[in-house]
């Protein structure tokens, strides 16, 4: 059975508790037309230590949609509202930091991913505001350039870690987004793991095991 709904800290979302002794936070973010219950087949899937906020975006669509931006998928490739895009990332780093403050766990002990348009905006965090996270994932989307500006300082981004994980056969983001976003992250200085997959865009079985696997390294339990 899935969490209640709370849509008191500016972002809807549904907090899954640790299944055991609470040290680590996971904020997984949909994708557009989505919503948060998206993803909750990844929760039984994570580490006991681990507690998952899953998060809704702020724009409806239409009856139980909802995205971060708009964006218009074109032959040269995604168009995006980036007035709506910043917004959200902004109150994307309000919230992170108020759900840290009620569960009581610290940045370093806090991750961020999402798929497609969720993985765009764990991203867009992670790299202007690494103070608020430990890691990123990166499911089948990719950076924005617009954020370029935004990106934090070498020296701020030095604790960070980033997953980035795609299928070869993506239609929607095809894999040369990964491609760049890789290469960003090179240019960047920001470790990070990268694996591709025979798959569309989708999170597949064996994507969802390695993103546990990498999440298990990056938050592992704490010893009592």
């Amino acid at each position: 059975m899935l969490p209640p709904l709370v849509e008191d800290l500016g972002l809807a979302y549904r907090l899954s508790p640790a299944r055991g002794r609470q040290s680590a936070l996971l904020i997984l973010l949909h994708g557009v037309g989505a919503n948060e219950t998206s993803l909750a087949g990844l929760v039984p899937l994570m580490p006991e230590h681990v507690a998952v906020a899953l998060v809704r975006s702020p724009f409806p669509m239409g009856m139980g949609a909802f995205c971060a931006f708009a964006v218009n998928f074109t032959a040269s490739g995604p168009v995006i509202d980036a007035a709506q895009a910043e917004a959200c990332r902004q109150r994307l780093a309000d919230f992170v930091g108020q759900l840290q403050a009620r569960t009581g766990i610290a940045p370093a002990r806090t991750a961020v991913a999402g798929f497609s348009q969720g993985g765009v905006m764990a991203a867009g965090l992670a790299l202007t505001r690494p103070d608020c996270v430990a890691g990123f994932g990166l499911l089948s989307g990719r950076t924005l350039p617009e954020i370029g500006p935004l990106i934090a300082p070498a020296e701020a981004l030095a604790g960070l870690q980033g997953l980035v994980l795609h299928g070869d056969f993506d239609d929607r983001l095809p894999v040369a987004f990964a491609e760049q976003s890789v290469e960003l992250l090179g240019s960047l200085g920001v470790p990070f793991t990268h694996q591709r997959y025979p798959a569309a865009h989708e999170i597949t079985r064996d994507m969802a095991v390695d993103f546990v696997a990498w999440l298990a390294r990056l938050l592992p339990a704490e010893e009592v």
